[in-house]
């Protein structure tokens, strides 16, 4: 067990529930720290940006950082049953099927889906994870990203087909043209027999939270028709975007 760690949420979470700023003697006391002990995890948490100081008082509270964080749980637990109207009119509109995303780490976890109702279509579920580099939905969600977060790539770019983009210079400027544009597409590059195209999800705060994306056979979805879909898509990310009262940076 790591006990600096422990003992940093401890902190985190007493703050979190008290209703007023807190100073480092009255801390100390709840929590049975010493004085210099809990000056060291408040500054840590100082530096992690989840903690503020009143420069006047010296006392310290949570900053907006913590509730941003926080809201983001129920938000991803609640955008399902935002999505699944916008989700089924657009099934309704395309016939193809529809996926709702989540970025976690290096992949995207589809959240929800709503299947074509062509005999041969995209085969997913939900709960199912993909190399967020390699789908529509994945791209819309790395692109908004800081820079920093595709290092988790440099060296492990694993190439799926002869369309993967195996190189994290390809894929920087890939994920440049999918901020102009605002969506994303698929070209067969996780699996060559299927494509699609994407939009972000943003929610409280400016962040991507979701994608949206738009997926069938490659046989079907050609270019022309990925380029026509790209409208209905972003549409319906904006809808829930504004459904979930979030906003675009």
């Amino acid at each position: 067990m790591d006990k600096t760690l422990l003992k940093g949420l401890q902190v985190l979470e007493a703050l979190a529930r008290s209703t007023r700023p807190r100073g480092v003697s009255d801390l100390a006391k709840e929590l049975e720290l010493t004085r210099s002990n809990m000056h060291r995890t408040l500054r840590t948490l100082v530096e992690a940006g989840l903690v503020g100081q009143d420069e006047e008082s010296g006392l310290y509270a949570c900053t907006l950082k913590l509730f941003e964080l926080g809201s983001a749980i129920p938000a991803r637990s609640d955008i399902a049953g935002l999505a699944d109207p916008i989700m089924l009119a657009l099934s309704d509109d395309t016939r193809e099927t529809v996926h709702l995303s989540a970025l976690e780490g290096g992949e995207v976890v589809y959240l929800h889906k709503i299947d074509s109702t062509h005999p041969v279509r995209a085969y997913t579920t939900v709960g199912g994870r993909a190399p967020a580099y390699c789908v529509a939905t994945g791209k819309a969600l790395l692109a908004w990203q800081p820079e920093t977060y595709l290092e988790r790539y440099d060296g492990a770019l694993q190439r799926f087909t002869s369309q993967t983009l195996a190189d994290l210079a390809g894929l920087r400027e890939e994920l440049r043209a999918v901020r102009r544009q605002g969506f994303a597409v698929n070209r067969g590059e996780w699996r060559d027999s299927v494509c699609g195209v994407a939009a972000p999800v943003f929610g409280v705060g400016g962040r991507a939270v979701a994608a949206i994306g738009l997926s069938g056979p490659a046989s079907r979805m050609t270019s022309d028709r990925l380029d026509g879909f790209a409208d209905q898509i972003t549409a319906a990310a904006r809808e829930l975007t504004q459904k979930m009262g979030g906003r675009a940076k």
